[in-house]
């Protein structure tokens, strides 16, 4: 967690942020008002995360159309969650990457839908008769609990950031044998979109 807290890392997610822009939240913080809401507040947010005790807020719910018809439910987190979010990313995924594997290619740093496309082309020149393009269609929508299991037995991000084990991709945890877990964010209807 003093990694994720750290002045260079706080930077580079308070540019990413500022760069994504996006909605404001369920406080309609927009992405301009943050520095100011730093400058009064992130002496407090910083000690609340180091100890423990941050909470993040709920994420505000709105529906999309989707490209071939009906609607998605998007979470969109408030943007001092986001910042957090995104420090967090920083810290975390060069660690959580390394475990991926190499034939993963759905949102992966340095990797696109046009290089898992070239390797299916290398897998077919090579002799092999199939390739597997899996999506996991409405995954979000349906996403259980047994979904961040997994969150228990990384040892490392337990031990090392409570923040990420609670609370990290959704507002509200569930208890399993004492520790807490992601859940279902307010509408138990799936999850919000950054959590992919």
């Amino acid at each position: 967690m003093e990694k994720i807290v750290s002045r260079d890392n706080m930077m580079a997610a308070y540019h990413r942020v500022m760069a994504n822009k996006g909605a404001a939240g369920i406080d309609r913080m927009t992405v301009e008002q943050l520095q100011p809401y730093l400058k009064e507040h992130w002496p407090r947010i910083r000690e609340e995360l180091l100890e423990g005790r941050y909470w993040p807020q709920p994420v505000r719910g709105v529906e999309i159309p989707k490209p071939g018809g009906g609607m998605r439910q998007l979470g969109i987190p408030t943007v001092m969650d986001r910042l957090i979010q995104q420090a967090m990313h920083q810290v975390l995924m060069p660690l959580f990457d390394l475990g991926f594997s190499k034939a993963s290619y759905g949102f992966r740093p340095g990797r696109s839908a046009h290089d898992a496309v070239l390797a299916a082309r290398a897998h077919v020149a090579e002799g092999r008769r199939f390739v597997v393009d899996l999506d996991l269609e409405k995954f979000l929508d349906v996403a259980s609990y047994y979904t961040f299991s997994f969150f228990e037995r990384v040892e490392e991000v337990r031990s090392n950031c409570r923040y990420l084990n609670s609370y990290a991709f959704c507002p509200s945890a569930i208890d399993v044998n004492g520790l807490k877990l992601a859940a279902l964010y307010t509408s138990q209807d799936g999850l919000p979109r950054d959590a992919e």
